[in-house]
C-alpha cells in the first residue's frame, strides 16, 4: 500500500510518500515535499492547491492520504488556512483521505518505534511529522 502523509502547518502541506510491501516500508522519490498557500482568501489557489496534489496522487499511484490531526482550539491549534487544506484533500475524487488522531498514532509509535533517521531515508527535518504520520498509520 502506498500512502501519503500529510502534516499541514500553518500554510503548508508537508508531506511523505511510504509504501509498505509484505511488512517492509519504503519511501519513493517524489518530486514535491510540500505545498503552500500564501493567499489563504483566493480560491484560485485553493483550485491549484487542489489540482497540484490530484496529479501527484495519480502519477505516484497513491492509494490514501492520511493527514495527521490538528487540535481545533488551544494553543496548537490549526489555522483557517490549514482546514481549508485539510477540506481540498479530503474532497479530491477517487482517493480516500483520512485524518489521522493523535492518540492513535502516539499508540501505534509506542507499540512500534521507528529505528531509522529522517536522513537514512531522504527525508528533510520539515517532514519529520508527516513520516511519523505514515509509519504509525501503516503499523496500526
Amino acid at each position: 500500500m502506498r500512502i501519503c502523509a500529510v502534516d499541514l502547518k500553518s500554510n503548508e502541506a508537508n508531506i511523505c510518500l511510504l509504501e509498505s510491501n509484505q511488512g517492509l516500508f519504503e519511501v519513493p522519490e517524489c518530486r514535491a515535499r510540500k505545498f503552500t498557500i500564501t493567499d489563504a482568501a483566493s480560491a484560485e489557489q485553493i483550485r491549484n492547491f487542489k489540482k497540484q496534489v490530484a496529479k501527484l496522487v495519480e502519477d505516484y499511484k497513491i492509494e490514501k492520504i492520511v493527514i495527521r490531526e490538528r487540535p481545533t482550539k488551544g494553543k496548537f491549534a490549526g489555522s483557517a488556512v490549514g482546514f481549508k487544506m485539510e477540506a481540498a484533500l479530503q474532497l479530491l475524487d477517487g482517493i480516500e483521505a483520512e485524518v489521522f488522531t493523535s492518540s492513535e498514532m502516539k499508540a501505534s509509535l509506542k507499540r512500534n518505534p521507528i529505528q531509522v533517521s529522517l536522513k537514512e531515508v531522504g527525508l528533510k527535518q520539515f517532514q519529520e511529522q508527516a513520516f511519523l504520520t505514515a509509519c504509525a498509520y501503516l503499523n496500526k
